[in-house]
């Protein structure tokens, strides 16, 4: 079977299995440093000494592991996290981002506790010609108090 079909197999056998990752505390440091990377200018954005100080809404979202990142282990040859891709770990595809839709619905805060709930909703062959799979996952965002984000994206693997 090839690379893209064993993706698919795992994939499929996947779907509507929830994952949970505990994302760790979001330190104001972290959050301030992703705003200026981001371009943003406000203090109230890169500033964690200042009083109105507030965390990029996007910051949440662009976390996928806790402080302190991953080891080398963790990493697919083309930089991506191994478990990112469902069913696509130590394969050789290609990935693709396919778009990705995000609604907030919390107000993170620096000092929350972080969770990510995180499930393969479907799995699609899509193309004429070369054939390619859509992966949609969905992904809850949580603070102790209540939900942050919703995420859902689409990865393309060939």
């Amino acid at each position: 079977m090839s690379a893209w079909g064993v993706a698919e197999e795992r994939a499929r056998a996947v779907i509507g299995r929830p994952e949970h990752r505990d994302l760790g505390v979001v330190r104001a440091e972290d959050a301030a440093e992703f705003a200026r990377a981001a371009g943003e200018t406000s203090p109230r954005l890169i500033d964690p000494g200042d009083p109105g100080f507030t965390v990029h809404p996007l910051y949440v979202v662009s976390l996928l592991r806790g402080a302190g990142g991953a080891d080398q282990s963790e990493f697919r040859p083309d930089g991506m996290y191994r478990d990112e891709v469902p069913g696509t770990d130590g394969l050789d595809v290609r990935l693709m981002a396919g778009g990705q839709e995000v609604s907030f619905t919390g107000e993170v805060r620096a000092g929350d506790r972080i969770g990510v709930r995180r499930v393969l909703t479907d799995v699609a062959r899509k193309g004429s010609g070369t054939p390619f799979l859509l992966l949609t996952v969905e992904k809850t965002y949580t603070a102790e108090r209540s939900t942050l984000a919703r995420v859902r994206e689409r990865f393309i693997v060939r």
